[in-house]
């Protein structure tokens, strides 16, 4: 393959993802050559409407998907928290690259912490998980819809329309903004989006060339991770739009899974933890799922 064609959200971020990947291919197999393909999807060209009217995170794949499948582009790359977790036919995830910084990071005006925030202030977000864990720590903020690229969001902040925003630490630091960051919130306890951090790399599943180049990116332990967070994101059905987090850790052959559940953004989240060997990591994800949407429904009865 003389030339390596991959597709990317056209976000300032996305293609900072794309040069990462192409970096490590390169590295990798030193005569490749890449062409990125970009494309603008329904997520990026419709920044009013909130993202579960919209159709939640899967407004941001599907047109980069669709260029995999019409045959414009050989790869794809996404932020794999933006990924649902039903697989598309034909396609697959073929390499997960170590996982950067999972984190949920606060930028604030005045450089305050969430605990510094005056009673009141107006926190922007587009994300119900996060919604529900301001709620939990602070339910004396209001949380307000905010949408549009990490620029776009920030500036809001700068400009006086939010007094803060939630951001996801991988993505400030991909953007080299990450010492904006007011407060970085500890994984454990601001659970992260199920992927949140990684990149999926994306190709046909009948593509044997490409399958074997990207090959090299994959890293075990973060494939193992995220594994379980997506199995706990699968259990809960393709239709949830219910706020979910999940963050797993792996230690030698033990994975250690984190997850959270709530009825809607204005609940407290219910939280629960599963451990198991790391070659059960989706199972562990899924029974942990089950189990937290059989306690939420409970209590919704």
């Amino acid at each position: 393959m003389s030339t390596l064609r991959i597709a990317s959200r056209a976000s300032r971020l996305a293609l900072v993802q794309v040069e990462l990947v192409t970096a490590a291919l390169q590295a990798a197999h030193a005569d490749l050559q890449v062409e990125v393909v970009e494309i603008h999807t329904e997520g990026d060209q419709d920044r009013q409407t909130p993202l579960r009217v919209l159709g939640g995170r899967g407004v941001f794949v599907k047109g980069v998907e669709d260029a995999l499948l019409d045959g414009r582009a050989d790869v794809a790359v996404h932020s794999l928290k933006d990924v649902p977790s039903e697989p598309v036919p034909g396609l697959t995830i073929a390499a997960i690259p170590e996982r950067a910084d999972p984190r949920d990071v606060l930028v604030a005006s005045g450089d305050r912490t969430l605990a510094q925030l005056p009673a009141g202030a107006r926190v922007g977000t587009s994300s119900q998980r996060r919604v529900a864990l301001l709620n939990a720590l602070r339910p004396d903020l209001e949380a307000i819809e905010i949408r549009g690229n990490v620029d776009t969001r920030i500036q809001k902040v700068m400009d006086g329309e939010a007094d803060a925003v939630l951001l996801a630490a991988s993505g400030l630091d991909r953007l080299g903004r990450l010492s904006e960051a007011t407060q970085l919130f500890r994984a454990m306890e601001f659970l992260p989006a199920p992927g949140q951090g990684a990149l999926g790399v994306q190709c046909r599943s009948d593509d044997d060339d490409t399958l074997r180049l990207l090959a090299a990116l994959d890293h075990a332990e973060t494939r193992a991770a995220v594994t379980a967070e997506r199995g706990l994101l699968a259990a809960l059905g393709t239709g949830c739009s219910l706020p979910v987090g999940a963050y797993a850790t792996v230690t030698g052959d033990l994975l250690t899974l984190r997850g959270m559940l709530s009825q809607d953004d204005q609940a407290l989240p219910d939280f629960g933890d599963a451990t198991g060997p790391l070659a059960d990591a989706e199972e562990i994800g899924g029974e942990l799922g089950r189990r937290l949407q059989a306690r939420v429904g409970a209590e919704e009865d």
